[in-house]
């Protein structure tokens, strides 16, 4: 039994319990919006490197206000700032809904709206990566970490496959109004919070919080480790701006299809999010993650090389478990290692590399597509994925062992 899901979590903590069930309808709702943003800048374009662009425009503003974000959350009441962030994110979601109904067809409008999107998400991530780790105790942040990762599996799952038939037979804008109203349920998870001031002295905004920040990064080896592990996955092997070319040259570019090579990520992400017990009881998530991120760029040289669909579909619910086995082991390994009053900013990187890291990716692979074909950008990103995870291994042997936990600031007992 051990080897299954660990619910304690959600048994254990009602405001865990309501900010799990808020966060996983909104990621529902953003699922679709993926699907909506890369079907109409297809519509429009009818190019990779324009796709692409997508994910230029979320990693620039993540990387920016990512850092602001860290620093905030390390220096203000981290549910406010969620609260706050949250409504930016539904208010744009309203904006995408408007631009897709009116038929601006412009790709500026929508590039411009999707960045102010990703800037409100990044200002508030770094906080809301944070409340796990505040509202349970330490044996149960990797159960609580890889619940809010089975969520995120499910929402891929269910979200792309809806998000498909919503607009072949609706439009977009159907799939916008969606994302939009999901955000209802965040707030409701969040709103019924007490105050969340960081523990300690708290930091003061500024290039000083930043810098002492990546100091303490750079002063452990496993938060250095386990970040440049992340990167060298999704920027070097990241494969959804791919997936509109692969699907029109070999399956004839229906949006349901589409919508099946995401869900086809979420299956792998759910079988392995549902034996979790032995990623979040690992003695060495350090090695976990290793192994997992390799396994990630095999199974994508795979779906770069698969000639038929159900080739493709299987290749991708490999990755998908694989991703999962690393960022659950990579979470729960960044935030137990992490002292409270370095949370903020320590969860700011994580989420700057975590999110930003596959729209550079998905920027890479438009342009190697772009110059080559879709087949080449997989399988060359895929092998460039292990060997660097080889040497990250190599070099860094502190992820290889086990790791001392720091005070996690758990705040249940105030609940």
């Amino acid at each position: 039994m051990k080897l299954l899901l660990d619910t304690r979590p959600l048994r254990s903590s009602p405001p865990f319990r309501r900010v799990w069930w808020g966060s996983a309808l909104s990621t529902l709702g953003g699922q679709l919006a993926v699907v909506a943003v890369l079907v109409q800048t297809w519509e429009l374009t009818a190019n990779p490197v324009a796709v692409g662009a997508i994910g230029l425009a979320q990693a620039v503003p993540m990387v920016l206000f990512g850092v602001v974000g860290g620093t905030l959350a390390d220096a203000v009441d981290r549910r406010r700032l969620v609260l706050a962030t949250t409504l930016a994110q539904m208010t744009t979601a309203v904006l995408l809904t408007a631009q897709a109904l009116a038929g601006l067809g412009s790709l500026a409008v929508l590039l411009g709206l999707v960045a102010l999107q990703s800037a409100s998400g990044a200002l508030g991530a770094p906080a809301r990566r944070t409340f796990a780790a505040r509202l349970l105790p330490a044996d149960q942040v990797g159960a609580g970490l890889a619940l809010f990762n089975l969520s995120f599996q499910a929402a891929m799952l269910i979200g792309p496959a809806t998000a498909g038939v919503l607009a072949a037979r609706w439009g977009v804008a159907a799939c916008y109004a969606v994302d939009a109203l999901t955000f209802l349920a965040a707030l409701y998870g969040v709103v019924r919070l007490p105050a969340l001031p960081p523990d300690g002295e708290a930091a003061r905004p500024g290039v000083a919080a930043v810098i002492a920040g990546w100091r303490f990064i750079l002063s452990k080896p496993v938060l250095a480790g386990s970040f440049l592990t992340d990167l060298i996955a999704t920027v070097l092997a990241m494969p959804v701006a791919l997936f509109p070319v692969v699907n029109a040259d070999r399956f004839g570019g229906d949006p349901q299809t589409l919508g099946l090579f995401l869900s086809a990520i979420a299956v792998g992400g759910i079988s392995a999010g549902l034996t979790s017990g032995a990623v979040t009881r690992a003695a060495r998530p350090g090695l976990v993650m290793l192994a997992a991120a390799g396994t990630w760029g095999a199974a994508l040289v795979g779906f770069g090389l698969a000639p038929t669909l159900w080739m493709v579909l299987g290749c991708l619910a490999v990755a998908g478990a694989a991703d999962t086995v690393s960022v659950v082991s990579r979470g729960a390994l960044v935030q137990l290692a992490t002292p409270d009053a370095y949370r903020g900013r320590v969860s700011a990187v994580e989420d700057i590399v975590g999110m930003a890291g596959p729209h550079l990716g998905d920027f890479r692979a438009g342009l190697v597509a772009g110059a080559t074909t879709a087949g080449v950008a997989a399988v060359s990103g895929g092998l460039m994925c292990v060997l660097g995870i080889a040497l990250v291994a190599a070099l860094t042997p502190a992820l290889r062992r086990p790791v001392l936990a720091a005070r996690p600031g758990y705040m249940l007992r105030r609940y």
